[in-house]
């Protein structure tokens, strides 16, 4: 089974799953906001693939941070931070039993999970 996570609202989580959907792909969706947030799923995830890539600094959450927040994060502080604020997790995460892709790229989506 192939899992999207993210927020509904989200416009690169619309995108992957209209992709899914274009492919004929069957997929579950998981809402941080509606279904809540695991932490041990999340910890795992920063410890095999780092907070710089799961935190997301371009988003209006993480911009609004006050600095002090913001210096010397690492997984820790990121697992905390994510866990307050899942709106900065990096959009979409797609899980299936193989494989994970962060993000939105049509290419790495026809390789993984087509």
């Amino acid at each position: 089974m192939i899992t999207v996570f993210g927020i509904k609202n989200c416009d690169t989580i619309k995108k992957a799953r209209k992709w899914f959907e274009s492919q004929n792909i069957d997929y579950q969706f998981h809402d941080y906001r509606a279904d809540g947030l695991d932490q041990d799923w999340l910890k795992s995830l920063l410890a095999e693939h780092g907070w710089e890539i799961i935190l997301n600094k371009k988003g209006t959450t993480y911009r609004q941070l006050p600095e002090d927040k913001k210096a010397n994060i690492d997984n820790e502080s990121a697992l905390a931070l994510l866990m307050e604020h899942p709106a900065m997790i990096k959009r979409p995460i797609v899980q299936s039993e193989s494989d994970i892709a962060i993000g939105f790229k049509e290419s790495e989506y026809a390789s993984k999970f087509a």
